[in-house]
């Protein structure tokens, strides 16, 4: 029924909210196994769940290592996570400074219009700007109008005019292969 929260113990559905505070915090390395169910959760909600070959170690090591690659942060009521999001600093040759790109922003569907995503968007826009960044960056699949939609209302804008490439498996094998560049260290 409209106006009732749930009672304690029960999950929020679509449409109802929490009385709980939401807290936005830095994923430590025990969130790990958390952090790969929510990955998970997200790839099956992007239709992409056949293409995860994350671990814990990997994930493990990409974040909590001496030189991390991405970070992440995570959204909860209460005790339960409801979302999280992983970024990463990028560089831009025409600004000359800093970015960050958001690998993931992911927030549980009974969690979602609750404002989860928007906080967990707008803590890795205040670390952006905290290290000087000028730039936040991000992709969304082409179908997903929710997302489309919400970053619309933020004001972000489309970048029509880019198209995304990707080197994997063997072809990115073969192109390494045929490098000589000095400190390439034989990763071929």
């Amino acid at each position: 029924m409209a106006g009732e929260q749930p009672m304690a113990g029960e999950q929020p559905t679509a449409g109802e909210q929490s009385t709980e505070p939401l807290l936005i915090r830095d994923a430590r390395p025990e969130d790990v196994p958390l952090l790969l169910e929510l990955l998970r959760e997200l790839a099956e909600y992007e239709r992409l769940a056949d293409q995860v070959r994350a671990t814990e170690e990997l994930f493990d090591r990409a974040l909590f290592s001496e030189r991390p690659a991405a970070e992440a942060l995570i959204a909860e009521r209460g005790a339960e996570a409801v979302g999280y999001a992983l970024y990463f600093p990028t560089f831009s040759t025409f600004l000359g400074i800093q970015g960050i790109w958001l690998e993931d922003l992911f927030v549980r569907p009974s969690q979602r219009k609750s404002g989860a995503g928007r906080a967990l968007l707008a803590a890795v826009a205040a670390r952006a700007r905290e290290r000087g960044a000028e730039r936040l960056e991000w992709s969304a699949l082409d179908w997903n109008e929710l997302a489309l939609g919400f970053y619309r209302g933020l004001g972000a804008q489309r970048m029509d005019e880019w198209v995304t490439h990707r080197l994997v498996g063997e072809a990115l094998r073969s192109l390494a292969a045929e490098s000589n560049a000095p400190g390439d260290g034989g990763r071929r």
